[in-house]
């Protein structure tokens, strides 16, 4: 079994390589939320809906594919209930920051876009606060 480091890497290069792909492709950012509500018909402008498909269903495929060539890496999640909350707090979050760390993390702060230099120092200091006070508590 490989080290951990070595998934983020990899799944890293691929997302990196998949946005890179799209922006070159189509001229569209790979912006998870975005691609997601255009999926599914919650927004009527972006890539084509046959294109957000087959990028939402390619990250989980990803993940699959490295875990089969690789073995899976141990996995730990916390209750349904506390995804659940973290999970609306995130699209909350995603709709007041005009999109995700993948459209303002990845490719964003690759464009040197202010704003997305700026969402994405709030959700990572968000992140580090959060991982803190659930430390604190014993939560984590």
């Amino acid at each position: 079994m490989p080290q951990v480091w070595l998934f983020g890497l990899l799944g890293g290069l691929m997302i990196g390589g998949a946005a890179a792909l799209m922006l070159l492709g189509l001229g569209r950012i790979a912006g998870v939320s975005g691609l997601s509500a255009r999926a599914v018909g919650l927004a009527d402008a972006g890539a084509p809906a046959g294109v957000a498909w087959a990028f939402i269903l390619g990250l989980p495929l990803g993940a699959l594919a490295l875990s089969a060539v690789f073995g899976a890496p141990v996995l730990r999640f916390p209750s349904a209930g506390a995804l659940l909350v973290a999970g609306l707090v995130v699209g909350f979050g995603t709709r007041l920051g005009s999109g995700c760390t993948s459209g303002h993390g990845v490719c964003g702060m690759s464009r040197l876009s202010p704003r997305s230099i700026a969402a994405t120092l709030c959700f990572m200091g968000s992140g580090i606060v959060t991982v803190a006070v659930m430390r604190l508590v014993g939560l984590s």
